[in-house]
């Protein structure tokens, strides 16, 4: 008789911003390869992957990747867990703050009194309410343009 592999252990939270929502996930690896096999997806302790490319792929910039590393340096986290992500809606801009967020929220979920005060006071757990307006009718095509009246 076969034996049903034990569920991978993870931290998940959602992450927005703008139209952009990120699921993340921090699963917990064990064993001696520290491999975490998500989806037919083999992830190794340390790495990110994001909608299953490696996050290098998704957020080329090195601007970008000082942004996402800083809460997991924040909170001495850098190479503790595997992580995934799913994030759908919006553009790039959009895409890291809501994979910011989220991986905040999760990391919060490990170690509530440790970690809350310190993404706290850096501000990755508050959601960036601002989106973008929308567009008004009778207006000449953008939301708080007027449409220019005859003179005579």
């Amino acid at each position: 008789m076969a034996r049903k592999p034990k569920a991978l252990q993870y931290y998940e939270a959602v992450g927005r911003r703008k139209s952009a929502r990120a699921r993340v996930r921090l699963y917990l690896v064990e064993g001696k390869e520290k491999v975490a096999n998500i989806a037919g997806l083999k992830i190794k302790q340390g790495e990110i992957f994001i909608n299953k490319k490696p996050i290098e792929v998704v957020f080329s910039k090195e601007e970008n990747k000082v942004r996402y590393l800083r809460p997991l340096a924040l909170t001495e986290s850098v190479n503790r867990f595997a992580i995934s992500a799913l994030i759908k809606g919006g553009g790039r801009s959009g895409w890291l703050d809501a994979f910011i967020h989220g991986l905040s929220r999760a990391l919060e979920k490990t170690d509530r009194e440790g970690m809350r005060p310190i993404l706290k006071k850096e501000g990755y757990l508050t959601r960036d309410p601002r989106v973008k307006e929308r567009r008004k009718v009778g207006t000449g095509g953008k939301a708080r343009r007027k449409k220019q009246s005859p003179k005579r």
